[in-house]
């Protein structure tokens, strides 16, 4: 008899032996020199024997004893011969579901038919997955769209029976809308490598009267992304700060940009041109397409966006498919309900003019003219043109057709503006070119979406007095970038989640320290009935006239180059505090004290509530937040700039 060891050495690979079962009725053969068998609930005896036949050695008898285990393996220890008494496949043993021995020759045929259809199996799978891939590929076929949108490979099952490609889409991300935010987001994550499909409502070049001024940490971000070109041969003209006037007087606020490279300033222009140039720019990569559609839904399967249905100008009807869909087509989008709580406040209009051939009191700087009831503001958008921007409370303006509008401005609005101004602004009036546009103030309030994103005014709006909003969007882009860098597959549905909601709460310090100022300057700025309200306005002015940090530090967060929710809420309250005081030198009164209680009451009255909506902890304590990856500091952030300035 073989020793013990030697047959736990042997091997199934073996075909040089056979083992032989004895009954009564007939001997059963086995191929392999090992022999296991798997019990599911054991019914054969308590113990049989198995002989071993090898050409080259005698033959072996080892005894096989049953487990107890329900699906274990029979033991093998040696034992003397003993023939099995009944079949191994007898009815009981069938009835238990345990596995039996089968003859040689019935074997042999089995493990034949089984080879044969295994490699039958493989020839198949083989020859229609190379003619799968042939039709992929092949560019003559008339079912296929352009190259980079094959929409026939890598087919997954919607919830109501619709196929849809998304592994081998031939998109990585899909852009709705290709306005300031959507064409540097194209460029940006086109230069990454990513396959990016813009749909956009109207590619002709946009002409609209807001989004013509970009601030200094706007235009940092520009730089940041490779765009800063994209504000050359259009006609640019530099920002280098502000000019406050009210009631007669002025005060000049530069920008602190002492420790940056002489390039570095604020930008203005026409909208239309800027945007053009990012998509020409954007264009020229080879992975990056635009298309001219209008997008009327969100694709959603099991709970996620796996892209967006769109028209075309001819009217036919096509959908998209990418593992992103990033919705950014503006303040009038219909898409972002279903991707934010959007709570829409519309406190004031914007009446649009152009004044042409005149030179503003202080060359390269915006103007803001505080006046009655609400400000005005003026700023240059080309070498010969100067945009006029007449703020109006409320919703419901003069008409413009019967001449209502024209009469307004002339004999309320004109007589508060510079004299320098006052020729060119009535000639502006009388051509008639008077537009409108209704200013939106939108905090952001996402709803997390597996496999989309909110950007742009789509999904957060401030009011347009500081001219924050690009400079929030190309924030958010850099931010953006910046979290899908490590991620090279974003079909990682679960993963790409978990970058997107990060998302969401890095761009908070930035985006709500720039919204935050621009409503709390609007409604100081705006005039009203109430003392303290006057007060708080009137303070406002001479604390920023005062020069030194008293100017710096507020321009500073206005300009996007400190943007720091701290610093806003110290410099806001410090212009209280200054208002308190002027009212109670050199002597306090009893109501000069009441008007300061009441300053102060008022100034938390206009800030808090917007801190609240725009999300406090966010804003102040991002790191308390749960996120992905943490964004560098904004010192960190500064520096990284003007190194790649340099």
């Amino acid at each position: 008899m073989a020793p013990q060891s030697e047959v736990s050495r042997c091997s199934y690979k073996s075909t040089h032996s056979h083992a032989q079962l004895h009954s009564q009725s007939q001997p059963y053969l086995l191929h392999h020199r090992c022999v296991v068998i798997s019990l599911y609930k054991a019914s054969l005896p308590p113990k049989f024997s198995l002989v071993l036949h090898n050409k080259f050695s005698p033959p072996t008898s080892i005894l096989l004893r049953r487990t107890r285990r329900r699906a274990g393996i029979a033991s093998m220890v040696e034992g003397e011969t003993e023939d099995l008494t009944q079949p191994i496949c007898s009815s009981s043993f069938l009835s238990s579901g345990s596995h039996c021995l089968i003859p040689l020759k019935i074997m042999m045929a089995i493990d034949q038919n089984v080879l044969w259809a295994f490699f039958a199996s493989l020839f198949g799978f083989v020859l229609l997955y190379s003619l799968r891939r042939r039709n992929c590929s092949n560019p003559n076929k008339k079912q296929l769209k352009k190259k980079s949108f094959p929409e026939d490979c890598a087919k997954q099952s919607f919830s109501d029976g619709e196929s849809c490609p998304l592994e081998d889409s031939g998109t990585d991300v899909i852009i709705v809308g290709a306005g300031v935010a959507g064409a540097a987001l194209a460029y940006t994550l086109g230069k990454d490598g990513r396959r990016v499909h813009v749909i956009e409502r109207d590619l002709t070049e946009p002409d609209r009267i807001v989004g013509e001024l970009l601030q200094p940490g706007g235009y940092l971000k520009l730089i940041e992304l490779g765009l800063e070109d994209c504000v050359e041969e259009i006609d640019a003209q530099r920002v280098v700060g502000y000019a406050l006037f009210k009631d007669g007087k002025n005060a000049r606020l530069s920008y602190p940009l002492e420790k940056f490279p002489s390039d570095v300033a604020g930008r203005s222009f026409h909208n239309g041109r800027f945007i053009q140039r990012m998509r020409e720019k954007a264009a020229t990569l080879p992975n990056v397409q635009l298309e001219q559609g209008t997008v009327t839904s969100l694709l959603e399967g099991n709970g996620t966006i796996k892209g967006v249905q769109y028209k075309t100008k001819d009217g036919q009807e096509h959908k998209a498919y990418a593992p992103l869909t990033i919705v950014c087509d503006g303040c009038f989008s219909k898409l972002h309900r279903s991707l934010c709580n959007p709570k829409v406040d519309v406190p004031s209009c914007f009446v649009g003019l152009v004044l042409e051939n005149c030179e503003l009191p202080f060359a390269n700087h915006g103007h803001v003219i505080l006046a009655d009831p609400s400000p005005i503001l003026f700023y240059p958008i080309s070498s010969t043109e100067v945009r006029c921007l007449v703020d109006v409370p409320g919703q419901k303006l003069p008409s413009v057709a019967n001449g209502e509008m024209a009469n307004n401005l002339k004999t309320v609005v004109a007589p508060q503006i510079p004299a320098e101004l006052k020729e060119a602004f009535i000639s502006a009036v009388d051509k008639g070119n008077i537009r409108t546009m209704p200013n939106r103030s939108m905090p952001a309030d996402p709803l997390p979406t597996p496999g989309a994103l909110l950007m742009g005014d789509a999904f957060n709006m401030r009011h347009p007095l500081t001219g924050g909003g690009m400079t929030v969007a190309l924030s958010d882009i850099v931010v953006l970038r910046d979290l899908l860098k490590p991620l090279h597959d974003l079909n990682d549905a679960p993963s790409l989640s978990k970058y997107l909601e990060s998302f969401y709460t890095l761009r908070k310090p930035v985006a709500s320290t720039i919204n935050t100022l621009a409503g709390a300057l609007y409604k100081v700025f705006s005039s009203s009935p109430d003392q303290a309200r006057k007060e708080m306005c009137q303070a406002c002015f001479d604390y920023l006239s005062l020069g030194g940090i008293f100017s710096t530090g507020p321009v500073a967060l206005l300009s996007g180059l400190n943007p720091r929710p701290l610093n806003l809420v110290l410099h806001f309250f410090a212009v209280a505090i200054y208002g308190v005081g002027r009212l109670l030198l050199p002597f306090p009164s009893p109501k000069g004290m009441w008007i300061g209680a009441r300053l102060i009451s008022s100034a938390s009255s206009i800030i808090f509530p917007i801190i609240k909506a725009e999300g406090g902890t966010q804003m102040f304590f991002p790191a308390t937040v749960s996120a992905n990856y943490r964004a560098p500091s904004i010192k960190q952030d500064i520096q990284k700039d003007m190194a790649e300035i340099k």
